[in-house]
């Protein structure tokens, strides 16, 4: 039965590889290497032959993919003559090429992992192969050509169902490694391809009758033909070259891998940027596919007014000719009508002229019955004849005119219809002529706008460039604005949490003071507290009395410094809006139009009574009320409280500054403080100092 291949259709992936290997393949500079493994292939492309062919590749890697033949039509084996190592391994190819002992230079073969079935003849024709690994295919014999490859080194046939060698393995001299299942051998036998490549190399040239040399004899020539640059008088021997010869080779591959892996990040970088390209290019694809459908919506539109104007053109052109058929009709009606009357006058005649035959009848039986004359009957008849035909050449030559007339109307009326029909065509033929230079226009317009989108795209890019700044500076902001919330926030609940532990310790304080002198420097302190900065009561002093009155009468006093911050007159509030009051901050919104609705009023008040609005400064009103005294009154003597400050009871220069707790004594200035640890005046040890400032 037999099986069908379909070929595989390679991943987006392996695609890109493969541009990305080839491209890599044409770069100046490039080595000699062309790998195109784990790209998907079932077959080899051409452009790879025609890289080999024209750069000189060296070394050509095709692993990993889904080959079945090596050749691919259309292309020689001859692109490939430079090439020394060609590695297929893991590929589901199922024979050699016939022709391949033309790859003359190739040095290492490496098939493993297919599905080769026999070797071909002209493989011994690759005098300079030193490697070829067949391993793990299903090879049941090998070819005795394999005896002339004069330069293999190492040959692995494991993995297949090979049991016999070839005795024209023994002329290979060079062979020092020899992989093969030694298990499932009949020639030679188990127990010698058990003892390993030298052992079968022996019993291989007892059987030819040759003598054995070892490989060590014959691995200057073979060196030599390499191409290095050893000389045959060298002092140093045969193995120091090979060992030289071999660390050359891992050297290579050690760099080979380097650069490999170098590549590696190279494409995944260059596919991470065409991926980066193609997601922007989609994204511009889906908004020109949107304007585009816009702009066939448009047309679609335009196409549909044009042909609604068609349809009732045509369905004017289709009422025309109808009623231009009916004309037709009705003079045809009108021609059959008078050519009926042609006939019943004809009929008549006819009727006529039986009559005359009657009347002859008449004439001879009344010439019978009156006998009357020959001559008188001849006369009578001939005069009733001529006056008969008389008459009928009349009636004909009258139904002849009426005919012609007929005749000459329904050729005019052909003429008329004619001409419309041709007007109608010419006015047809406008309106596509027109219908035809908007879809030109149109055209022109889509490829203007293409090139427009071009230029926008151009432009979206530097303002998407711009717009990342900004949102990286918008970003760093942000997370400066969190943090600076964040510690806003735990210095409020640190405040909070201080502000109860004063008012504790100054309920403990007052439970166990013995005089009241020191409650008035806590009192002193609360109202410290609980006092408003001074630039803000001079800000709220600054605001009008009717903005000051109208916030009153509306039970919105707490907005006054907010009012104040912002420098609000009447004026701007009644030119502001709901938004401009919520960015403001004032959020209740009967509360804004409210203030919107007063503010109004009171304008169109003072415009008729300009003596209504006074300057601001005229009249200062409190800007918050006063918040009642606390319980217990301070001690101190009024003089006392008229001072404006203390000195530092330490250094008696700098003024005091500084809070003590839990005493809460003012004593000290911010130096001496620093060097204290128990309060001059009370000698309690000291917990906590808190700075005072002055408003001033």
């Amino acid at each position: 039965m037999p099986l069908f291949f379909r070929k595989r259709k390679p991943s987006e992936e392996a695609r890109k590889r493969l541009e990305y290997q080839m491209c890599l393949a044409k770069e100046a500079g490039a080595d000699d290497i062309l790998d195109i493994s784990n790209c998907e292939l079932s077959e080899i492309p051409s452009g790879a032959f025609a890289t080999c062919k024209v750069l000189q590749k060296k070394v050509l890697i095709v692993h990993t993919n889904h080959l079945t033949s090596l050749l691919p039509k259309s292309c020689s084996l001859l692109s490939l003559a430079t090439i020394k190592v060609l590695d297929l391994h893991d590929n589901q190819l199922t024979a050699l090429p016939d022709d391949i002992g033309q790859l003359t230079a190739l040095q290492v073969l490496n098939v493993e992992k297919n599905q080769l079935t026999s070797l071909p003849q002209s493989i011994g024709n690759l005098m300079q192969l030193q490697t070829l690994n067949v391993k793990d295919n299903k090879l049941k014999e090998l070819p005795d050509t394999l005896g002339e490859l004069r330069s293999l080194r190492t040959l692995d046939i494991s993995d297949n169902k090979v049991q016999r060698l070839p005795q024209m393995l023994a002329h290979v001299r060079t062979l020092e490694t020899l992989s093969l299942d030694a298990s499932s051998m009949v020639y030679p036998p188990q127990e010698v391809c058990s003892a390993g490549t030298e052992a079968i190399q022996q019993f291989l040239c007892k059987a030819s009758g040759l003598e054995y040399y070892p490989p060590s004899q014959y691995l200057l020539p073979v060196l030599e033909q390499d191409g290095t640059k050893t000389s045959q008088d060298s002092p140093d021997g045969p193995s120091d070259r090979f060992c030289r010869e071999e660390v050359e080779w891992q050297n290579r591959f050690s760099d080979y891998e380097k650069r490999k892996e170098q590549k590696m990040l190279e494409k995944l970088e260059f596919e991470r940027r065409l991926e980066l390209g193609q997601r922007e290019h989609a994204q511009l694809l889906r908004q020109s596919s949107s304007r585009k459908d816009e702009i066939l919506q448009t047309v679609k539109e335009e196409q549909s007014r044009l042909e609604q104007g068609l349809s009732e053109r045509q369905c004017y052109l289709d009422a025309e000719r109808q009623r231009l058929q009916e004309q037709l009709k009705q003079t045809e009606q009108n021609i059959s009508s008078r050519i009926q009357k042609l006939l019943q006058e004809n009929q008549r005649q006819k009727k006529n002229s039986e009559i005359l035959k009657s009347l002859e009848n008449e004439r001879i039986r009344m010439e019978q019955l009156v006998s009357i004359t020959q001559e008188e009957t001849e006369n009578l008849r001939r005069r009733e004849v001529a006056s008969a035909m008389q008459q009928m050449l009349t009636e004909v030559y009258k139904s002849r005119l009426i005919q012609i007339a007929c005749e000459a109307h329904g050729q005019n009326l052909v003429q008329q219809t004619c001409s419309s029909m041709a007007e109608m065509g010419e006015r047809f033929q406008q309106i596509l002529s027109r219908q035809q230079m908007d879809k030109k226009k149109v055209i022109s317009q889509i490829l203007q706008e293409s090139a427009m989108q071009k230029a926008a795209f151009e432009a979206l890019q530097v303002k998407k460039d711009l717009m990342h700044r900004q949102i990286w500076k918008q970003e760093m902001i942000s997370e400066q604005r969190w943090a600076l919330s964040s510690l806003l926030q735990q210095l409020l609940k640190e405040k909070t949490q201080r502000e109860e532990e004063l008012r504790e310790i100054l309920m403990e304080l007052e439970a166990k003071s013995e005089s009241k002198q020191e409650n008035y420097w806590l009192i002193q302190y609360q109202r410290l507290l609980n006092q408003k900065p001074l630039s803000l009561k001079l800000q709220e002093e600054g605001l009008e009395r009717q903005l000051v009155a109208l916030l009153a009468e509306l039970s919105a006093e707490h907005y006054l410094p907010i009012f104040a911050h912002h420098r609000i007159s009447l004026d701007m509030l009644s030119r502001m809006g709901p938004q401009d009051l919520a960015k403001v901050g004032v959020s209740e919104a009967g509360l804004q139009h409210q203030m919107l609705r007063r503010a109004q009023e009171l304008l169109d008040a003072a415009r008729t009574q300009p003596e209504l609005l006074t300057p601001p400064g005229d009249e200062v009103l409190p800007t918050a009320p006063e918040e009642p005294p606390e319980s217990v009154e301070p001690s101190a003597p009024a003089e006392e409280l008229e001072a404006q400050a203390s000195e530092c009871v330490v250094c008696m220069e700098l003024e005091a500054q500084v809070i003590f707790l839990n005493c809460g004594h003012v004593c000290c200035c911010r130096q001496c403080s620093q060097r204290l640890h128990t309060c001059p005046l009370c000698r309690q040890p000291i917990v906590q100092g808190l700075y005072i400032y002055s408003s001033s």
